[in-house]
């Protein structure tokens, strides 16, 4: 009962203010909502209030301990082409999982009208989260510094973009945020704890616990843009805002529920048959301990379905109903500075980032309080949707106008901090994009690109998590050299 409370109570403070924010709204009358919209809204929240607290019980009791379990095996078996191989094998399972991705992959196939289908995009995506996780398990095996990694990998999505679309490009760096989430993020976790032990110097160092979820997410970036070659024809996006007079409430989450099961079966049920191989030649598992894991898998498999209708059924409409009524305003004013606060509140409610910054403050013995990480990250991420808003109000603007300084900024401050904050800045990203940034964040973009007459809900109604992914990093990499510089202080003061 205790893990149930704990889940519950981190959920219910994640969805509270986007609840909290739709009802100023409406009340306020900024922004009226049709009284059946509200409603699906409220019931689309408690959807996802149960079955977010039921997927992550089932990744703490099932799904980690399996990462653990892994990382222990390879271990034993100290031998590197396992490990690479466990990589891309559970790397693409675990990634095909990962509901934030399993949302978005279906936002592209309804905003292309299917001409970039889901499906493609979640399988494309999961292969390059896979090929990226086991180079990065390459990199900790061979003692190849972080940094240079990342600018290798960089340099190549940097020339890989000169050739990309516009599309493409917004949906590549959105993918890259979508696939690190609730469940690849303490799956690879767990993973990468064995790994760090299979370095031939046989030391593990603290740096290696930071890192690898960013080296995994970089591949879905590259997926994607390869993917465009094989899509050289132009899209033209387009989203349905549904009259939510039509139909009936019920019938609003009852008519999908078959098709959210089959999609949650079909994400889970891999990892399931895995397990079920491993514990038969590796795991050896008794009955108490196996019965355990499948329980957690059991728990994600429902939790899964029930998030899905929640946010297809009524959750994510009204983020395209707001942004979509905002941008048809005469003052702009409204949507920035909702933009920004939208920003602020989803980060300061993510349970993850209050993981980090507890982690931030013990690596740096107090010299970078959490307090201050919080801050930072919280204005960061409100100043990324505000200015995603921005992209969507200004003709011209490209998100490209902000990634490119914005990495080449992350990139050449990785020479000025210590190293331990190279990986931890790169994994804050992966942190910030939680569940409600691919929701309802996203859909918030969405309905005002598709409601402004000089945006693209395609080009412009996408990027928006590849925004909130980057201005953590370099958010961390200030603080870490504000840590190495205070380091430096307190050093000439012992002499």
């Amino acid at each position: 009962m205790n893990i149930l409370y704990t889940k519950f109570k981190e959920v219910l403070f994640s969805v509270l203010p986007i609840i909290g924010l739709v009802l100023l709204l409406n009340f306020t009358t900024i922004c009226p909502i049709e009284t059946k919209l509200l409603i699906r809204f409220i019931i689309g929240s408690v959807f996802i209030l149960i079955g977010l607290t039921l997927f992550l019980i089932g990744v703490d009791i099932g799904i980690a301990p399996f990462g653990n379990l892994m990382g222990k095996s390879l271990v034993k078996s100290n031998k590197l082409w396992l490990a690479i191989g466990a990589a891309l094998i559970l790397g693409f399972f675990v990634s095909i999982a990962e509901p934030g991705l399993i949302v978005f992959s279906n936002q592209v196939g309804v905003v292309t009208s299917g001409e970039i289908p889901g499906l493609v995009i979640l399988f494309v995506v999961s292969v390059g989260f896979a090929i990226m996780m086991a180079l990065g398990f390459i990199r900790v095996f061979y003692n190849i510094p972080l940094y240079i990694l990342l600018l290798i990998i960089y340099g190549i999505i940097f020339i890989f973009a000169l050739f990309t679309s516009p599309e493409f490009l917004a949906i590549a760096f959105d993918a890259s945020g979508s696939t690190t989430g609730v469940l690849a993020v303490p799956f690879v976790l767990a993973l990468s704890v064995g790994i760090s032990s299979l370095k031939k110097d046989s030391k593990a160092s603290e740096s290696d616990s930071f890192g690898l979820v960013a080296t995994a997410g970089t591949g879905a970036i590259l997926a994607v843009m390869i993917l465009n070659m094989f899509y050289r024809s132009e899209f033209t996006g387009s989203l349905d805002i549904i009259d939510p007079g039509s139909g009936s409430i019920i019938k609003a989450f009852t008519s999908i529920l078959w098709d959210y099961l089959k999609q949650s079966l079909l994400a889970i049920a891999p990892l399931i048959i895995v397990l079920i191989a491993l514990q038969i030649f590796v795991f050896k598992l008794n009955r108490k301990q196996f019965r355990k894991l499948i329980t957690g898998f059991v728990f994600s498999l429902i939790g899964l379905f029930i998030f899905l209708v929640g946010v297809n059924g009524g959750f994510m409409e009204i983020g395209i109903s707001i942004g979509n009524t905002l941008a048809l305003k005469e003052n702009k004013v409204y949507i920035i500075i909702i933009g920004l606060f939208l920003g602020v509140v989803t980060i300061l409610a993510e349970p993850a980032v209050h993981v980090l910054t507890h982690q931030i403050e013990d690596v740096t013995s107090g010299y970078v309080g959490r307090k201050a990480v919080l801050v930072t990250l919280s204005i960061g991420v409100g100043l990324a949707v505000m200015l995603s808003v921005i992209r969507v109000l200004v003709p011209g603007l490209q998100l490209w106008h902000y990634l490119l300084p914005g990495y080449v900024i992350c990139l050449a401050l990785m020479f000025f901090i210590p190293k331990l904050f190279i990986g931890m800045s790169f994994d804050a990203g992966v942190v910030a994009t939680g569940p409600m940034t691919a929701t309802f964040s996203l859909a918030f973009i969405q309905g005002a690109a598709n409601a402004f007459a000089d945006a693209s809900v395609l080009t412009e109604g996408f990027g928006m998590i590849a925004m909130v992914a980057l201005f953590p990093i370099m958010a961390l990499e200030i603080l870490g050299l504000i840590f190495k510089i205070k380091s430096k202080r307190k050093g000439v003061n012992q002499k």
